[in-house]
């Protein structure tokens, strides 16, 4: 049996400039962090002829070609599994569409399980860049790479996506007082929505394919606030890092008008005149988590529960994708 584990993430800034739309034009930046909300993946060899799923659907089919589950599908095609014995189960701490990336976390956490099945080690870089060929030239979903990177390798980490289709990975050197001062005043809270990013993604991608130039200055002011954001926590200045996130949110809801919505811009309201300094959307928008960097963590947790939102709180992990069992 193979048990593995993919971190979940939130975005820090530069959002939407890993985009190839963008990036192979201007070149993107995304600072990024994993936390320790996890989506596991099982794989267990059976003496039954066959292949059985469980997410939240389960098939039990014969071929790979049979298979539902896009992602599953191609990983196994793309592997060359043939006429399988085998059984895949995947597990989430949250569920999808809501914002923080777990689409990319599962694919990391297949990819990575079905390497182990068969004996062989892929490096991080290479498992992120696999993911990334599987959801976006493979299934054609209009997605950037930064979740299956930040997932692949975890940590607070700064991807810069360059034009050549390369990316540069670089850890974020902060102390461990601004670390600890990120862990204890940024707070996630659900806003109820679930939804997918493609249609929102899908509007940025071909506006920038376009290149409409309302979206594009957008993107390159949002890419200019997370080089920003880095520096506001490398010289451990979180206050300026909150500021930046509120500066980044009401550039993002620019973007789309599905970005947000009445509910979440009252939500958002409360947050900012009850002890947050900013906030954001995570993820493409729409709907998933509020995050906000507080001031007065315990006003802001008391007002935004009185609203009806639950708080998710977490840590920061440092592992990115790993095997949690092979025997």
């Amino acid at each position: 049996m193979i048990i593995t584990r993919s971190p979940l993430r939130i975005s820090l800034g530069g959002g939407g400039t890993d985009l190839s739309s963008y990036y192979l034009e201007n070149e993107g930046f995304v600072l990024s962090a994993a936390i320790d909300k996890y989506i596991y993946v099982t794989i267990n060899k059976t003496f039954q002829e066959g292949i059985f799923l469980k997410y939240n659907k389960i098939e039990s089919i014969k071929s790979i070609v049979e298979i539902g589950h896009p992602i599953i599908r191609e990983s196994l095609k793309l592997l060359k599994f043939e006429s399988p014995k085998i059984e895949i189960t995947t597990l989430a701490d949250i569920p999808a569409g809501t914002g923080l990336g777990s689409s990319g976390s599962f694919t990391t956490a297949l990819l990575k399980a079905l390497y182990t099945f068969r004996h062989h080690h892929i490096p991080q870089n290479e498992l992120a860049e696999l993911a990334c060929h599987i959801e976006i030239d493979k299934l054609c979903e209009p997605i950037g790479k930064q979740d299956q990177y930040i997932a692949a390798i975890g940590g607070l980490t700064s991807f810069t996506f360059q034009k050549n289709n390369e990316v540069k990975i670089e850890p974020l050197q902060i102390n461990m007082d601004t670390l600890y001062d990120l862990e204890d005043n940024l707070l996630l809270f659900f806003t109820g929505f679930s939804r997918s990013a493609g249609s929102i993604l899908k509007d940025q991608k071909v506006k920038s394919l376009n290149h409409n130039e309302e979206m594009l200055t957008n993107l390159h002011y949002v890419k200019e606030l997370g080089y920003r954001s880095k520096e506001a926590l490398l010289n451990g200045n979180t206050i300026l890092f909150g500021e930046i996130m509120h500066e980044h949110w009401e550039h993002k809801k620019r973007r789309s008008n599905g970005m947000s919505n009445p509910k979440i811009d009252e939500w958002y309201e409360i947050g900012m005149k009850n002890g947050a300094i900013g906030g954001k959307l995570v993820g493409a928008g729409g709907g998933g988590f509020l995050m906000f960097m507080a001031h007065d963590k315990n006003r802001l947790r008391k007002a935004m529960v009185n609203s009806g939102l639950e708080e998710v709180r977490f840590k920061f992990d440092f592992e990115g994708t790993k095997v949690v069992l092979s025997s």
